[in-house]
């Protein structure tokens, strides 16, 4: 991969946390943790509860939440941008992400954590949001698959 190259991540849990750091220290690449202002809790999490915090922004596609953390992008040509899988797409906050930077000319590589569901939603969108990025095909990945992915890059 040309250019300078930064590994974007939200990761609730400590899955995509692992996989983005994997990938970052495979790359040579910065690691940038995306934080929400307000941590999720377990109850947060709750995807069961339809009052759950993550469940209340998924159901509204104009959800944003706050992040604590800020990156200057516009030294880096490549953004990888991982997360889990949330009701078929991206958690919100990664769409604050994107909306709050400028990916204009820089190449998107989107990667997943998931326990079941496909990545191709969430790229869909996300190129919406981004419509000056150059977008790479998306991948869901795990912790034993993420160099091998990342050799082809």
């Amino acid at each position: 991969m040309e250019g300078k190259t930064l590994v974007a991540y939200f990761s609730a849990q400590g899955t995509t946390a692992s996989v983005a750091e994997k990938i970052a220290s495979h790359l040579k690449a910065d690691l940038f943790e995306i934080k929400p202002a307000i941590a999720y809790t377990a109850d947060d999490l709750n995807w069961m509860n339809k009052k759950s915090r993550s469940s209340l922004e998924m159901a509204n596609d104009k959800a944003r939440p706050e992040i604590l953390n800020d990156i200057d992008i516009k030294n880096y040509d490549n953004v990888l941008i991982g997360f889990p899988i949330w009701w078929y797409v991206e958690p919100r906050i990664i769409d604050t992400f994107l909306e709050n930077n400028d990916f204009s000319n820089k190449t998107i590589i989107p990667f997943a954590t998931s326990g079941g569901s496909g990545i191709n939603k969430a790229c869909a969108r996300m190129k919406s949001l981004c419509k000056n990025a150059v977008f790479k095909e998306g991948k869901l990945l795990s912790i034993n698959n993420c160099e091998k992915w990342a050799d082809l890059l």
